[in-house]
């Protein structure tokens, strides 16, 4: 197998050496760095890699600005690397909007960036070998041809027709391990609670606004973030729907029509008496917040009468405490692979056999709803 080309753009001289060192593996190679954007634009056309880490703060033109043209003009996956700061965490939050596929903290020190060697490499690895991320950009260059007159309407609609081919393959293998459990009824489900990881701003922003404001439970969202960026998460959620949606706060009492988000780098669960306690346990579990430990606690809290959604991601966080939640006799849905960006989250729940519904990501609304009118 080929190896992965990596264009890394940073105006820091030291972030750029350090980063190329850093994902330099047997599978990962820097074909080239930039120092702004305007030159990453060039590289990208010219080099035609198969991802970007993309700085934010840069001279001569910023990342936010080189990621729009990049996507409109010459798509590929872009990730960026983002200060921990408010500021940076906003930023992202956009970047994310604007097409980026994922996200990771920047450090000061080499030494705190070498940290981050893993996450770097697993997230270049699985998004570059990622089908369905190869195929939006696939669909997106043939679209920017389509506008300038290159490619007909025809080809779009051909390749359109082999993608739909290709999921429904891939999907119908998964729907024989789906649980035979019945629709839940407004009765059943005192709580909800989302998964999420790689993807998730995205794919929330299909979610959580067209949820019915009047929402008779709390919602629960574990998505893998660092400190800051939840609430940025949270607030540009809020501004979207009209539900409202907030950061969770230690020691706060849940409510019904509210979605909270749990804060990034500390995990969360929620007591019977429906008090959220915020903290560092489990150490064992590595991504946080932690799905797992989000899902068993709210099937406690709950006493069984629980929700639960796992969205795209990569990784198994979820798995466990949506067995927990499904033996408790709770109810749990998966977003369909397809619109996944990562599904290794939705698959590792399919294949545990814990899963009663895969849902298309812009039905998933729909079926709360439909739960509660």
């Amino acid at each position: 197998m080929s190896k992965i080309r990596v264009l890394v753009v940073d105006d820091s001289v030291f972030m750029r050496n350090s980063i190329s060192k850093i994902i330099t593996s047997e599978e990962i190679e820097v074909i080239a760095t930039a120092n702004n954007g305007q030159e990453a634009i060039e590289k990208v056309k010219s080099l035609n890699p198969d991802i970007v880490t993309m700085d934010i703060e840069m001279p001569v033109m910023d990342g936010l600005t080189a990621l729009k043209y990049i996507m409109d003009e010459h798509p590929v996956p872009i990730m960026m690397l983002s200060t921990l700061t408010t500021e940076g965490a906003d930023a992202t939050i956009k970047a994310l909007d604007l097409g980026a596929i994922d996200f990771v903290p920047k450090k000061a020190a080499f030494t705190e960036m070498n940290s981050l060697k893993d996450e770097l490499i697993s997230k270049i690895t699985e998004i570059a070998r990622s089908t369905n991320i190869q195929n939006r950009v696939r669909r997106r260059r043939l679209l920017n041809k389509m506008n300038s007159g290159e490619v007909s309407r025809e080809e779009i609609e051909k390749f359109d027709i082999q993608e739909r081919l290709r999921q429904k393959s891939s999907q119908s293998q998964n729907y024989v391990k789906l649980l035979n459990k019945p629709m839940p009824a407004a009765k059943d489900i005192q709580v909800i609670g989302i998964g999420v990881s790689t993807g998730g701003p995205a794919a929330l922003n299909q979610v959580v606004p067209l949820i019915d404001a009047n929402i008779p439970v709390p919602i629960l969202i574990a998505q893998h973030m660092p400190p800051h960026f939840t609430k940025s998460l949270a607030e540009r959620l809020d501004s979207l729907g009209k539900i409202t949606v907030k950061e969770l706060e230690h020691n706060e009492k849940i409510r019904p029509g509210i979605v909270y988000i749990g804060p990034g780098g500390k995990h969360f669960k929620i007591l019977r008496n429906g008090l959220a306690v915020i903290g560092d346990e489990p150490q064992s579990e590595i991504y946080r917040p932690s799905a797992n430990v989000m899902f068993q606690s709210i099937s406690e809290y709950a006493g069984g009468k629980a929700l639960g959604v796992i969205m795209t991601g990569m990784g198994d966080d979820g798995k466990r405490g949506l067995s927990f939640l499904s033996r408790n006799n709770g109810y749990v849905i998966s977003q369909d692979y397809e619109s996944c960006i990562v599904n290794g989250m939705p698959s590792a729940a399919v294949n545990a056999g814990v899963v009663s519904q895969i849902i298309q990501l812009n039905k998933i609304s729909s079926f709360i709803n439909s739960i509660f009118r």
